[in-house]
């Protein structure tokens, strides 16, 4: 069917508007959105008989040409062409075709559920879930997860995730609540009310708690689940009587899916807000003193898992207005966490000699790309016909070395010569190995301090760092309302051999330390030095949820 004129009346103003009735009501209104400057969140399109929705089937509305359309809501700025011209798949190079087939998709925001749009997108930095998804899924939301995920995959368009949302308030009523709305809100219908992201994470991982685990090394671990094995973690809580030295210490023991992140006054940084939330002082009736007595609580993780999840606890009850509100405290959280120190002393002793060892390593490898950088860049170019261009002056032959400990001595060395007093000068080529070879002689000197005990724990972290591969975000000043977004580390998905635009695109670049940020259907690159806006201090986008993932050994 052709598009349709229509006229659409906004503040006072008429416009001309193209219709296609072909099309979803979601491209309609964001038509409406080039001329008016009114978000689609804010607009309200009158049609007979109530308000369009995202999911109108334009069949039943019958548009006619010249039909006016009443739209109601605050314009904000209008819509910016874009900064650079808009380029078509014909007109690209290979490289800037590589690069847009493997930009991942976005979910289409189906009313209020950006909340669960930026969980999804977060939950995709775990390719670990999406093989566990493939091999086996129990019926419910985890087959409705692996389907969407699935589809996620094998287009290049944004998805629609109607069938998600459906199963995911089916297994929660929760997620199927109603605004309360009052005024003019009341009268245009309202609608789904918005949710906590948080909540969402928390209730879906508890909904995957049935997927089979991975295999491992032994039998023992057939019979374990996903969730057990990669995602949760467990805390070793210590009581001690501070008013009865001698009572006995309580210990308990707790599996967790997250650590919490309190937010007070004193807490500038991640790890203190995680202090404050492990350790504190607890009232309870002490069995020596027969009475209510004060006791320090002491938790401690005693396992930890590949995937740790960080709750920044932002929204507290304030009993003066007498509902949940954001609290906006700038807290910064780092891109690499050392978890060590929240570990118990047991544990840390098991971790710390492959800790030491990774950090050494990584210093190798980060020498051993910085080389390889420099030296590509000393090589001659070549012309668009594949003729090598001659340089002014030649470059003397380096001579041959070589390491037996990962090559990160002649790394370093001739990162020196680049970075010294000849910086003008050519760069002093070596001959490095494949970088394979490195890894694989470093993963196995790696595995040899891998502890027994965490070795045959499938799942569990194997040297307690961890580096940042997803957060969720919260964006505006009230605990019921606001906008969450999602953000991925580019590296994580496109190492994934289920991530969208795993082999479309070009292979990870270990150096690439930016992210996706998934803002629902809008997908775009966001600049690794613009992490730090999201550690709060105001009404725009919070770190709200956040994932770390285990450093692998190789």
């Amino acid at each position: 069917m052709t598009p349709i004129p229509v006229k659409i009346k906004h503040a006072g103003k008429v416009h001309d508007v193209q219709l296609d009735p072909d099309q979803p009501a979601t491209v309609f209104k964001d038509a409406v959105y080039q001329v008016t400057g009114v978000p689609p969140d804010r607009m309200k399109v009158m049609i007979k008989g109530g308000i369009l929705k995202d999911d109108t089937d334009w069949r039943k509305v019958a548009p006619k040409a010249g039909q006016t359309f009443m739209v109601i809501g605050a314009a904000g700025e209008l819509p910016k062409p874009p900064e650079t011209p808009v380029k078509f798949l014909e007109d690209m190079d290979d490289s800037s075709l590589a690069e847009a087939l493997s930009m991942p998709v976005g979910l289409v925001n189906l009313g209020n559920t950006c909340y669960m749009n930026a969980t999804l997108q977060a939950m995709r930095a775990i390719p670990e879930l999406q093989i566990a998804l493939q091999n086996s899924t129990p019926p419910g939301l985890p087959m409705a997860l692996r389907n969407l995920y699935t589809n996620m995959a094998k287009t290049t368009e944004s998805v629609t995730p109607s069938a998600f949302l459906a199963a995911l308030r089916q297994a929660f009523p929760q997620f199927a609540e109603q605004t309360r709305a009052t005024g003019m809100k009341a009268l245009l219908g309202g609608g789904y009310a918005q949710q906590d992201a948080e909540e969402c994470w928390v209730q879906l991982t508890h909904s995957l708690k049935e997927v089979p685990g991975l295999p491992g090394p032994s039998a023992s671990s057939a019979s374990s689940k996903f969730v057990d094995q990669y995602m949760t973690g467990e805390l070793r809580r210590v009581l001690k009587c501070d008013e009865a030295p001698d009572e006995p210490e309580s210990v308990s023991y707790e599996k967790v899916l997250k650590i919490s992140c309190n937010i007070s006054n004193a807490v500038n940084y991640m790890q203190q807000g995680i202090m404050e939330a492990l350790d504190g002082k607890i009232e309870k009736h002490s069995p020596s003193l027969g009475r209510e007595a004060v006791y320090t609580s002491t938790s401690r993780m005693s396992r930890l898992p590949t995937y740790l999840t960080v709750h920044m606890v932002r929204f507290a009850w304030k009993r003066d207005i007498g509902k949940k509100a954001k609290i906006m405290r700038r807290v910064k959280f780092p891109t690499e966490y050392d978890a060590l120190d929240i570990a118990t002393p047991e544990l840390r002793e098991k971790l710390l000699p492959v800790s030491r060892k990774l950090k050494e390593v990584e210093k190798e490898r980060a020498e051993r790309r910085k080389v390889r950088k420099r030296t590509k860049a000393a090589q001659p170019a070549k012309d668009k016909e594949g003729d090598v261009q001659m340089a002014e002056a030649s470059t003397p032959s380096a001579p041959e070395s070589s390491s037996s400990t990962g090559g990160g001595a002649a790394a370093g060395a001739a990162v020196a010569d680049a970075e010294g007093e000849d910086k003008g000068k050519a760069v002093t080529q070596i001959d490095l190995e494949e970088e394979s070879v490195y890894r694989e002689r470093e993963g196995k000197e790696l595995e040899a301090l891998v502890h027994p005990d965490i070795k045959a724990d499938v799942g569990a972290s194997t040297t307690g760092q961890y580096e940042l591969v997803a957060i969720v975000t919260h964006k505006g000043a009230e605990a019921d309302a606001g906008h969450y977004i999602g953000f991925v580390k580019k590296r994580i998905l496109h190492s994934s051999p289920l991530a969208p635009g795993a082999s479309a695109g070009p292979a990870p670049d270990e150096d690439d330390e930016d992210w996706y940020k998934f803002d629902d259907d809008k997908v775009s690159i966001f600049p690794a030095e613009k992490l730090e806006t999201l550690s709060g201090g105001g009404q725009d986008a919070s770190a709200y949820v956040l994932l770390y993932r285990s450093r692998p050994l190789v």
